[in-house]
């Protein structure tokens, strides 16, 4: 299907997504408070259920980060890329990892390395670092004294 097409379609079952036009696939932006919906939308839509999410992970912009998911339908092969927009002093959002399982690992290494709080997500606690670790590594804000990391 072309990404006209599938966005004809997501704009009818999203009416509040917003369109990121001229990339390979169809970048759709939901709101922070309709994400859990729409995802599960997504996922169980008939004609293109998103069925798999292959890639999840988080973009920091200094004044906010974006969580970016990609998708893909099992059946027609098509993909889709939603980013959700979060404020950067309590980055939070609804966990998917009931929608689709292979999110729950992501979600821990999201929050462990971004610090994004994944609320009801079953066993969110720190995957790569120790649980004494200070600080998230991959935020722009990060400093480590020991390595003179700065960015």
């Amino acid at each position: 299907m072309s990404n006209e097409e599938i966005k004809t379609i997501i704009s009818a079952l999203l009416p509040s997504a917003s369109f990121e036009e001229g990339g390979e696939w169809l970048n759709i932006g939901i709101e922070v408070a309709d994400w859990k919906e729409a995802a599960q939308k997504l996922r169980n839509y008939e004609a293109i259920p998103f069925n798999f999410l292959f890639c999840l992970t988080c973009v920091d912009w200094k004044t906010h980060f974006t969580m970016v998911y990609h998708l893909r339908s099992t059946t027609t092969l098509d993909n889709i890329v939603v980013k959700v927009k979060l404020d950067r002093e309590k980055p939070e959002i609804l966990t998917v990892s009931d929608i689709w399982r292979g999110a729950e690992m992501f979600e821990r290494e999201v929050y462990d390395l971004f610090g994004v709080i994944f609320l009801e997500h079953p066993d969110l606690r720190r995957l790569l670092l120790t649980d004494d670790w200070v600080g998230y590594p991959l935020r722009k804000d990060y400093e480590d004294p020991i390595n003179m990391i700065k960015l």
